[in-house]
């Protein structure tokens, strides 16, 4: 029996470190670490987060700022790495933009108040660490292609004012991606920011148009 619950906590911990997947970042980190030079930014995210330092790295190297997005993520998977990916970094400022993929129901369904939970807790986490904090709003999307029997408009609308409402009552800065992206429909604008066989994740003028806001957002935070 002892052996059984031992052998069970054991698997348990492998399993949260995979699902949070720890080990993305952890060299990286290290050797962050090591060099005593802590980054001014640090971007908490998902796909669309570690898409942007792929597809535009200069936006990141020119301006002192790292990513921290892992593809497929929600916001719970990201607060589990929070400590780890951005909290012993040493960062200026925290910039996180959540909510897509738990909207998407990437790990099953919940709600806005669930979504709302993590990321308050990310913030809350961050300023107790003297770390700055931007709250993004969730980019338009009119569908999910890999789930397309949700419709996530109105529910990012929501979303977005809980969020917005969130940082103003706690005086925290929120970047606006979504008002300038929006199409009609609600979604995120085809093919000015993304593709017609995407629908979610921007393109090189979407990254653009994003870095456009959040630098003017990132400023009087970083004077």
């Amino acid at each position: 029996m002892i052996s059984t619950l031992f052998g069970s906590q054991a698997q348990d911990r492998f399993s949260i470190n995979a699902y949070a997947d720890f080990a993305k970042y952890a060299s990286a980190n290290d050797s962050l670490k090591r060099s005593d030079v802590p980054p001014k930014v640090v971007f908490m995210g998902n796909s669309i987060t570690e898409a942007w330092v792929n597809m535009r790295p200069s936006f990141f190297e020119d301006h002192g700022f790292i990513g921290r997005g892992i593809g497929g993520q929600v916001s719970h998977q990201m607060l589990l790495r929070f400590q780890a990916d951005v909290i012993d970094l040493n960062p200026q400022v925290v910039v996180i933009l959540a909510g897509t993929n738990d909207i998407a129901q990437n790990s099953g369904p919940v709600t806005i108040d669930q979504i709302m939970n993590n990321i308050e807790a990310m913030a809350s986490l961050a300023k107790g660490n003297k770390i700055k904090v931007v709250l993004c709003s969730v980019l338009p999307a009119i569908g999910f292609p890999w789930f397309p029997e949700i419709s996530p408009a109105s529910l990012i609308i929501t979303l977005n004012e809980r969020i917005q409402q969130y940082a103003e009552t706690n005086e925290f800065v929120y970047a606006d991606y979504y008002s300038t992206m929006v199409d009609s429909k609600g979604g995120l604008k085809v093919p000015e920011y993304t593709s017609a066989d995407d629908l979610v994740h921007p393109n090189a003028n979407g990254y653009a148009v994003m870095e456009e806001v959040l630098l003017v957002t990132l400023k009087p935070l970083l004077d």
